[in-house]
């Protein structure tokens, strides 16, 4: 029978109901939605007609509908945004015989690909690329906490005191107004005591290290030496700055200075605050021997990431607080806004100030100005005081569910890290490949990172899970399957 203007079917998707068997409506319509969202016709943040709607459309009751959406929030396809309606929020792996992904291509690796032989630049965007039920990749805070409301209303009070001069380029440096903010923002929060002027604003900490990699470049400086493990995408910018990454230990105490003058190198790379991914924190007396070793014409890049997230234990002060002219100090709203921002600060002894402004003019000209005086407004107000605390809180809850998970699932996994951060590194005392696991638990729709990547030198097989953008639910599920995973790879 068809409706009132003659049509028998939906022109969304061209759907038509009498195409579905007999007392199977649901899964008809949920099959045929799967394969949208599987083939591109309906992306990531697209939104599927309300219910009552396409009900009405396919003249079936809207209970199928309902019943149809129910299960594509169940698989982790869609999610239900209020009033924004239901969102198509990722898309499901296919993976047919003989294939590696359906979401391998020309451009880049697939489910396989990714994981097979050594990360090579452009890792980490092919795999973000990669659709997955859970992204348990290290990295991100929640994002969904981002402030819209208190940012939006910055924006306005922000735009109401510009003047017109105001839209014209700005000081490559930063704005007054955000670098003043910085300042006080780190005096409270990590106890360094700086001038306004020391400060330079960066796209991130990824452009803060390109730019000191430059400068020193440029001085005749081509080896920086890093933590081991450590980062693998500080290690690949630095090598795309034309750096050397000689590797220096890490243990329960933090880097191992003994073996840093060993190796020669006159600049080291550190996460002293929280050792990413390990999660230790720079003992005192490493401390100590690291300013002694930095006092002898070393210096020290720091990369202070997550340190305002801490659960467990007291704060740590940042290395610039004790060491001024030794250190280069990186810092970024990434891991307690969004990196989306791409807004960082970084400061460099004096004698390199000049140089880095510079190379920054050069870069880009300086940061767009309208997110800096946001920012500024912000941080200036107490609001990212409270975002921190609301965050902090939230991300405590999603670390917990992590543990409890893992030492359901993985009882012979040790987890690192705890006490801070956005992340967990666990390792195995069995002989495995994490990257083999890594792919493992991705093609069961799941996405993380194997310690592997972040190390040159040999360790034991593990994986760095972030925790702070997935809900707890989400996070069970996602241990869970990588347990599954794991009991494939090596059946015993």
């Amino acid at each position: 029978m068809g409706s009132e203007d003659g049509t028998t079917g939906a022109d969304f998707l061209q759907l038509n109901a009498e195409d579905a068997p007999v007392g199977g409506l649901s899964d008809w319509l949920a099959e045929r939605l799967r394969e949208a969202i599987s083939d591109g016709r309906l992306p990531v943040g697209s939104r599927l007609p309300a219910t009552r709607l396409l009900a009405s459309d396919l003249r079936v009751s809207r209970g199928v509908v309902t019943e149809a959406y129910r299960r594509l929030v169940e698989d982790g396809h869609v999610a239900g945004r209020g009033r924004a309606g239901t969102v198509v929020v990722a898309a499901p792996l296919a993976v047919s015989p003989g294939t590696d992904s359906a979401a391998e291509g020309a451009s880049g690796p697939g489910l396989a690909g990714v994981f097979a032989g050594e990360p090579e630049m452009g890792v980490f965007d092919a795999l973000r690329g990669i659709p997955a039920r859970i992204d348990l990749s290290p990295g991100l805070p929640d994002l969904a906490a981002f402030p819209r409301t208190a940012w939006l209303r910055a924006e306005r009070q922000v735009l109401t005191r510009l003047a017109a001069a105001d839209f014209g380029y700005g000081d490559p440096a930063g704005t007054p107004v955000l670098r003043r903010a910085v300042v006080n923002w780190l005096a409270r929060n990590r106890g360094i005591r700086a001038d306004p002027a020391e400060v330079i604003i960066v796209a991130g900490v990824a452009q803060a290290i390109g730019l000191v990699a430059k400068v020193l470049r440029e001085e005749g400086i081509t080896e920086v030496a890093m933590e081991d493990p450590s980062s693998l995408g500080i290690r690949q910018h630095l090598h795309n700055s034309g750096m050397s990454t000689p590797p220096v230990p890490v243990d329960e105490q933090g880097l191992r200075v003994d073996a840093l003058r060993e190796c020669g190198a006159r600049v080291a790379m550190l996460t002293p605050a929280h050792q990413f991914p390990t999660g230790v924190v720079l003992e005192g007396e490493r401390r100590r021997e690291l300013i002694g070793w930095a006092g002898e014409g070393g210096l020290v890049i720091e990369d202070d990431y997550d340190a305002e997230h801490r659960y467990d234990r007291p704060p740590v002060p940042a290395l610039r607080s004790m060491l001024a002219e030794q250190v280069c100090y990186a810092g970024s709203s990434s891991k307690w806004l969004a990196p989306a921002l791409r807004v960082g600060w970084l400061m460099v002894p004096r004698r390199m100030h000049a140089d880095v402004v510079a190379a920054k003019r050069h870069a880009d000209l300086g940061n767009p100005v309208l997110t800096q005086l946001v920012l500024a407004e912000l941080m200036e107000s107490g609001e990212m005081e409270r975002q921190l605390r609301m965050v902090r809180r939230r991300h405590r809850r999603r670390r917990d569910a992590m543990i409890s998970a893992i030492r359901a699932n993985l009882p012979g996994a040790v987890v690192h890290g705890a006490a801070a951060g956005l992340h967990l590194m666990i390792s195995f005392s069995d002989e495995f490949s994490d990257a083999d696991l890594a792919g493992a638990a991705l093609r069961l729709g799941v996405k993380t990172q194997p310690l592997s990547w972040h190390s040159q030198l040999p360790h034991a097989p593990g994986l760095v899970l972030g925790y702070a953008a997935r809900t707890p639910t989400e996070i069970a599920e996602g241990v869970a399957t990588i347990a599954e995973a794991l009991r494939a790879l090596s059946p015993r």
